[in-house]
């Protein structure tokens, strides 16, 4: 059971829909690389995510915020998800507060992702990126040699066995050549 209440239970469904029956299918190699072997709380839900259900896929991993300067970057990482998605690209996000930008009440968090922005993409409930306790998934990209996010809506391109291929700081918007690059590498491994 999910905690959405009022609105939310119609955007729920709606959000589990979005998801790509390939998406939930187990990996057909039946390996997961270290980066995907978690299973995590969905933003605002008593759902769980396991993120090995992605794998062979190449991901965007992006820490966000709901505050920020570029909390409007959601727009650009939806419309990159609806173009990319059936190319096999993941987009994940990672709300986090370490910037003291992300609200304390994820439901509020929820609303700005959903239904301000219309996120479909896969949202994560919110969790340490920078520092203290941080999340396994950004704990896996620093010991493969990615930099801690310095901000809100830092980006990391992984390739299709869950290597590095490339991280951008928050000033690089989706829709930025360089990325786009990027996640055409990440593809093609």
């Amino acid at each position: 059971m999910t905690r959405f209440t009022g609105r939310w239970p119609a955007l729920a469904a709606l959000v589990l829909l979005a998801t790509p029956a390939a998406a939930m299918a187990a990996p057909e190699s039946g390996e997961c690389p270290e980066i995907l072997a978690h299973t995590l709380p969905r933003l605002h839900s008593s759902g769980q995510l396991s993120l090995c259900d992605y794998a062979g896929r190449a991901l965007l991993v992006v820490n966000t915020a709901s505050y920020c300067g570029f909390t409007g970057q959601f727009a650009g990482l939806e419309s990159l998800w609806q173009a990319r998605q059936d190319d096999d690209l993941m987009v994940l996000g990672f709300p986090s507060n370490d910037f003291q930008q992300e609200d304390d009440d994820e439901a509020v968090t929820a609303e700005v992702c959903f239904i301000n922005y219309g996120v479909s993409f896969p949202m994560l409930a919110p969790s340490a990126v920078a520092r203290g306790q941080i999340n396994p998934v950004f704990a896996e990209l620093q010991r493969q040699g990615a930099s801690a996010p310095r901000w809100n809506f830092h980006k990391y391109v992984v390739d299709r066995q869950g290597r590095l291929v490339a991280e951008f700081g928050s000033r690089t918007a989706p829709d930025d050549p360089a990325l786009q690059a990027a996640i055409d590498e990440a593809l093609s491994r």
